[in-house]
């Protein structure tokens, strides 16, 4: 059978031995199989630091293109919906001159490159499985924060969205959420599944046994890994802690994520005076060490963003450790309270954060119980070994 997966976002394209996304995950296991050509078509550009890729890795048994993509600066501005929009056209001219797939497996988004995907798809009568990573423009109007105006401006991605969504023949996706988003437009699906990002837990745990620090200090240090933009509200767990300061001097805010916040976030902890160290992006093993290395997790979510089970989340449970939630979507709150992995807070609430932080500051045994039941939670939904043949089932038709 030959495969092509389409997935513009692929971390790390110049290195594949510590790269951790779903498709090169996928397509591993793919190419297990001497029946499977596999190819994955992605981008030369590299979103996370704003750059052309240096060159192409190798990954055995794949076959990896990577088209043209002028790149963007930022990641909300219009140029990264022309960077888009070019790709789109590159991998549309390579799809047309390479031999025709059987099957396309494509990520969404972006909406652009999914968009001429599905087009190529229904005209050449190529099954076509999409796997949806994130909501646009949902995720979008967290910056647009003018309901009406929001609306019509991002009308034209809303509807190139829905054409990608009716015209799969299966529907993946990251969360249920996600998943009945897509299904709501698609009468004509054969399988709807949701698969968890989720993390390869062997490897999770090799990173952390090589790189977990071991303290000797009574210091409590509390956990961010991710992007620091628009959809997670830092100022609020700085809020918090600033509440929680004067009764407890052994607090350390570790933020592990880069992004156009950054700064401002930086000067907000600094204004407040918080112990909060701000590393920047670091290497997944390095970033592991250093997340296993905590005693408590946050998810700050702003309010009314779109994100439902989302990478960090996974991370940490893999790490074993207890949750400070403020994020709105149910399907994460209720794994939060029937798995007993830590606190549900009101949105954007200081003092009930600074509350609920307070009870696992002051309880180490209960810190371990609801950690360890994070880890549960990790095992039995997050381990791509368990979860990740699922969608290989049905990209192979099985």
């Amino acid at each position: 059978m030959d495969i092509v997966i389409v997935s513009q976002y692929l971390r790390d394209i110049e290195c594949f031995e510590s790269n951790n996304s779903r498709f090169v995950y996928i397509a591993k296991l793919l190419a297990m199989s001497k029946n499977n050509n596999v190819e994955i078509i992605t981008s030369d550009f590299n979103h996370t630091k704003k750059e052309k890729f240096n060159k192409i890795g190798k990954l055995d048994g794949v076959k990896i293109t990577a088209c043209h993509e002028p790149g963007y600066s930022k990641n909300v501005c219009l140029k990264r919906f022309n960077s888009h929009k070019k790709l789109s056209k590159n991998i549309k001219e390579y799809l047309e001159k390479r031999k025709k797939p059987d099957i396309i497996y494509c990520a969404i988004p972006s909406l652009a490159v999914g968009k001429i995907v599905a087009q190529y798809a229904e005209k050449n009568g190529v099954r076509f499985v999409i796997d949806i990573q994130d909501l646009w423009p949902e995720a979008f109007k967290m910056v647009f924060k003018i309901p009406l105006l929001s609306n019509a401006i991002f009308y034209p991605m809303k509807r190139q969205a829905n054409y990608i969504y009716k015209c799969a023949d299966d529907i993946i996706a990251v969360s249920d959420t996600y998943r009945d988003r897509a299904t709501s437009v698609n009468k004509k699906y054969k399988n709807k599944l949701t698969v968890f990002l989720g993390t390869n837990l062997e490897y999770f745990d090799k990173c952390k046994e090589k790189n977990i620090k071991h303290y000797n200090d009574n210091i409590i240090r509390i956990a961010y890994i991710g992007t620091l933009g628009h959809s997670y509200n830092i100022k609020t767990i700085i809020d918090a802690l600033e509440l929680l300061k004067e009764k407890y001097n052994n607090l350390n805010f570790l933020v592990m994520g880069s992004g156009p916040l950054k700064n401002q976030f930086e000067a907000y902890a600094k204004d407040k005076n918080i112990n909060c160290e701000f590393t920047g992006r670091l290497e997944y093993p390095e970033m592991v060490g250093t997340l296993c290395s905590c005693d408590i997790a946050v998810n700050p979510i702003t309010h009314g963003a779109a994100q439902s089970i989302i990478n960090k989340v996974g991370d940490y449970a893999a790490a074993g450790l207890p949750v400070i939630n403020t994020q709105e979507n149910l399907e994460y709150r209720n794994l939060v309270e029937k798995y007993n992995i830590g606190y549900n807070c009101e949105n954007s609430n200081k003092q009930d954060i600074a509350n609920k932080i307070e009870i696992l500051i002051k309880d180490k045994k209960l810190r371990k119980e609801l950690g360890n039941n994070n880890r549960k939670l990790a095992e039995e939904k997050f381990d791509r070994k368990k979860t990740y043949n699922q969608i290989v089932k049905i990209i192979e038709g099985n």
